[in-house]
């Protein structure tokens, strides 16, 4: 993958923001918005699943695969790219987020943001408006659809094809309104 290619992935995944924050870490779901992360564990299950996703900011497009695994004491993002380059590992634990990147992916990449989205769109339905409340978040709970509302504007809407609760086994579409991105995710998860 070019540089460019990288470049426009860190927009992508919602890390890019005017001025770099001090903390790549940092949980924000928009420019400004942080919020306050559960546990891994408020997850109430265990996971593994692999992901193929499409990510577009603007007028570019780009694919990459993501490994996850949620235990009760911690969670471990693996991003790779389209040529099998680990490009980031994410490890959140109790004592806080660690990050270890690719010389060669840009620092724009906020994988903190990237945590923040898993949050909202993977947690239960209570954990997230708790994660959200200190920010002055709204989640509206459906079927097959959640939204994060931010004083009052609509931030992130995503559709998914599982069942609330059940094997994150099919595809979701998301929109970040505030970072400008939008991502389809077609996720497998393995049976427990």
């Amino acid at each position: 993958m070019t540089r460019h290619a990288w470049i426009a992935l860190a927009l992508t995944l919602g890390g890019c923001v005017a001025a770099p924050a001090p903390d790549p870490r940092e949980p924000l779901l928009a420019p400004d918005q942080r919020i306050t992360l559960p546990r891994p564990g408020d997850l109430g299950r265990r996971v593994e699943a692999v992901q193929l996703i499409t990510g577009r900011h603007g007028d570019q497009t780009f694919v990459f695969e993501g490994h996850l695994s949620v235990t009760p004491e911690r969670l471990m993002l693996v991003g790779l790219d389209t040529l099998g380059r680990r490009a980031m590992t994410l490890t959140w634990t109790d004592a806080g987020v660690e990050v270890e990147t690719a010389p060669w992916l840009p620092a724009s990449v906020r994988p903190g943001s990237m945590l923040a989205d898993l949050v909202v769109l993977y947690w239960p339905e209570a954990v997230v408006r708790r994660a959200l409340a200190a920010a002055g978040g709204d989640l509206t709970e459906e079927p097959h659809a959640r939204t994060v509302r931010l004083d009052g504007k609509e931030l992130l809407h995503a559709d998914h094809s599982w069942t609330t609760g059940g094997p994150w086994t099919g595809t979701m579409h998301y929109v970040n309104r505030a970072w400008g991105y939008e991502i389809d995710v077609q996720s497998q998860e393995a049976a427990p």
